[in-house]
């Protein structure tokens, strides 16, 4: 079977839309729900979405709150981005009368994913966390300033496009070109040629202060569908390894050499992971 281009769409999380893609599947496959990272974008998924579309699933990779074609969406004030985040997945599954569903989550998108299937264990009937939903933040920074002094987006003043898809080129000379420009649509090209994070400053660092809070590791005794767990490198004990033990029914699967976007490096090796699951 050959997978279709996938279409841009809007679905509904509640009271708000957020864009999407979604590639069709067979009428019986249980859908994946695929859940980007941190000032990250839908089309970082197109890569796995393809291949598993390709075995007969559908799939649907949404631009969360603040990112991509979602950009202008609001945040509730005075929430938590990960708890409106993970509502927000269960609103749209239930708008597509989705009743079942395999959960993928990257990175700050792979807490959202485990906490949606901690808090909807019915509606999620897999779970993917591709490096991450394992780590307490908390462990490693102090407080929401230091984190910022190292993860606050770079400054793009005087670059244009093609010099950032040159500088990601070089840095991943092992990512096919889709994943290249799927990365550059985390950008937003504005009229003047110049470049912004689609997720401005203010949004990133209150996502960063949710990750502190987080703890992913409570939530873990919660979830009781097959989990995989996909972990860069190969860890020989910590957090990947511990997390596979505290999950009902979880197998950790190790990527030597891997860099932490392995959906963008292996997206034969991730898809072919997430497959199984449902």
């Amino acid at each position: 079977m050959v997978a279709r281009a996938p279409a841009s769409v809007a679905v509904s999380a509640g009271d708000v839309m957020l864009g999407a893609r979604h590639w069709p599947g067979a009428p019986a496959s249980v859908p994946a729900l695929l859940v980007h990272g941190l000032a990250s974008n839908a089309r970082v998924w197109d890569g796995v979405a393809a291949r598993l579309a390709a075995g007969g699933r559908q799939v649907l990779a949404v631009d969360l709150r603040g990112h991509g074609a979602s950009a202008s969406v609001p945040d509730p004030p005075g929430s938590d981005p990960i708890l409106v985040a993970a509502r927000d997945l269960a609103w749209v599954c239930a708008s597509l009368r989705w009743s079942r569903a395999v959960v993928v989550g990257h990175s700050w998108g792979a807490n959202i994913a485990l906490q949606l299937a901690a808090d909807c264990p019915d509606l999620v009937a897999g779970l993917a966390l591709v490096d991450g939903g394992w780590l307490h933040q908390s462990d490693r920074w102090t407080d929401l300033d230091a984190v910022w002094r190292t993860k606050a987006p770079p400054n793009l003043t005087g670059w244009d496009l093609d010099e950032v898809r040159e500088v990601l080129t070089d840095a991943h000379p092992d990512w096919p070109g889709q994943a290249v420009e799927a990365t550059l649509a985390n950008l937003e090209q504005r009229p003047d040629g110049t470049l912004r994070p689609w997720l401005t400053p203010e949004r990133h660092r209150a996502r960063w202060a949710s990750l502190l809070a987080h703890r992913p590791r409570e939530l873990h005794r919660r979830v009781h569908c097959r989990t995989v767990l996909l972990a860069a490198g190969d860890p020989p004990d910590g957090p990947p390894r511990e997390a596979a033990s505290a999950l009902a029914d979880a197998e950790l699967v190790t990527f030597p050499g891997g860099e932490h976007d392995l959906h963008l490096q292996f997206p034969d090796r991730v898809a072919a992971a997430i497959a199984p699951l449902g």
